[in-house]
């Protein structure tokens, strides 16, 4: 199924996972919105420069305001939201990210990207969903949701509360033809990796049973196959990690 003449929000477009989504997605025929905080001229001269059509709006995930006016000026000039890829992220490091080293600033700052940006995101689109008969939705979650990683506490309960999130919602409004997944990514090389030293590099690589970091492409691709396939798909968190969920301790 082919994504033409659809509207597709991609937030945290500017790189990494976001990136890769938005230009996967328009790619596949899909009009990208490109959302960040952070400018995301490139993503869309990238995808202009492949034949593809996207846009730039400026948003603070955090913010329902922003949402707000964001969702509000697409819905202005094109009338509906068909798919909304919530993608934009952050790990802590403000602090200690265990359970005793948090601080309460780090942990708000994880909390207000990772959960209550998918949250604010889910409650802007879906109105206009439910007015224009239906929709898709992909939260990116996180293998941290499902197993348990060293120094990942608030990351770790905030990709758990968007793959719990994602269920709900997708019970709630299945009856509006809106389906809504999440995608659980292992390691993927980004630009949060950037400063890792090369043995932390080789020993997350490790961890997958396809031993090697995945590329955010392959997160894009998944997120494009809910959006054009997946009909009889809702409620998912998805694991997208190298086998690393299904590895056992050795």
């Amino acid at each position: 199924m082919s994504l033409s003449g659809s509207i597709a929000l991609v937030t945290g477009a500017t790189q990494g996972i976001g990136r890769a989504t938005a230009l996967r997605l328009a790619e596949d025929g899909a009009h990208v919105v490109c959302a960040d905080i952070q400018p995301t001229d490139g993503t869309v001269e990238e995808i202009g420069n492949a034949g593809g059509s996207g846009e730039s709006v400026w948003l603070d995930v955090r913010s329902a305001d922003a949402w707000s006016k964001a969702t509000s000026a697409v819905r202005e000039k094109h009338g509906r939201i068909d798919h909304l890829a919530n993608v934009a992220g952050v790990v802590n490091l403000l602090s200690e990210d265990t359970v005793v080293g948090l601080t309460e600033e780090a942990w708000q700052q994880v909390i207000d990207t990772d959960l209550k940006g998918p949250w604010l995101g889910m409650r802007a689109v879906i109105p206009g969903m439910i007015d224009t008969g239906g929709g898709r939705i992909v939260n990116i979650s996180s293998l941290a949701a499902l197993r348990g990683l060293p120094n990942l506490a608030s990351y770790t309960a905030a990709k758990a509360g968007v793959a719990g999130l994602t269920r709900q919602a997708a019970y709630e409004y299945a009856k509006h033809n809106i389906l809504i997944n999440a995608i659980a990514p292992g390691t993927i090389d980004t630009p949060i990796l950037a400063d890792i030293t090369e043995e932390m590099r080789r020993a997350n690589a490790d961890a997958h049973m396809i031993r090697r970091l995945g590329d955010p492409a392959e997160i894009a691709s998944m997120a494009a196959y809910f959006f054009r396939e997946g009909s009889f798909l809702t409620g998912l968190t998805y694991p997208v990690d190298g086998g690393w969920s299904s590895k056992g301790n050795f």
